[in-house]
């Protein structure tokens, strides 16, 4: 266990954390998993950093860090359905383009073909994050509308999630034809 894999499983672990903020929902617990879940986002960023600067990578990583990253936006979401800050469809269109994509990855790999992650899936997540957050805060504070920033966000999220999900099956398509 080396620092890149540790912040990769303090993001697993913070999952059942902000579980039970959730389901406990107030403005104090819905700030307090927004708060959480953006101290997950910036350990995604650090574990590869660390990865990369310390030459520390692993086949360990390589392998929790997208079931991590997976795993916090899908589980988020899905609590997030019966408080009435997402749609349920949307959650639906976004976990099923992950499972997917992982099954092309798993698909092209058995036939040594890579097929990387480019821009669109960056822009994905991005959006992806920058919904769930004030999506989770859900409450207005000072006047600021966190529900309404979160479904501005969430669409734009939608699009890229659909945007990258197509774009996955052309270089799938492409690399076996």
């Amino acid at each position: 266990m080396n620092i890149s894999n540790a912040l990769t499983v303090s993001r697993i672990v913070v999952v059942p954390i902000i579980a039970i903020l959730l389901i406990h929902d107030s403005v104090i617990t819905s700030v307090a998993a927004a708060v959480l879940f953006v101290a997950a986002t910036i350990t995604d960023y650090l574990d590869g950093y660390f990865a990369r600067k310390l030459h520390i990578e692993s086949d360990l990583g390589k392998l929790l860090d997208p079931l991590a990253d997976k795993l916090l936006i899908a589980t988020v979401m899905i609590l997030l359905i019966p408080l009435g800050r997402i749609s349920a469809w949307i959650v639906a269109v976004v976990i099923a383009r992950e499972l997917a994509v992982t099954g092309l990855r798993s698909m092209a790999s058995e036939r040594s073909i890579i097929i990387a992650a480019n821009w669109l899936g960056k822009y994905k997540t991005a959006f992806q994050c920058a919904a769930v957050i004030p999506l989770l805060v859900h409450y207005p504070i000072l006047g600021l509308q966190f529900q309404l920033a979160g479904e501005f966000f969430l669409w734009i999220a939608l699009f890229f999630t659909l945007w990258s999900g197509f774009d996955y099956v052309a270089g799938y398509a492409k690399a076996v034809a």
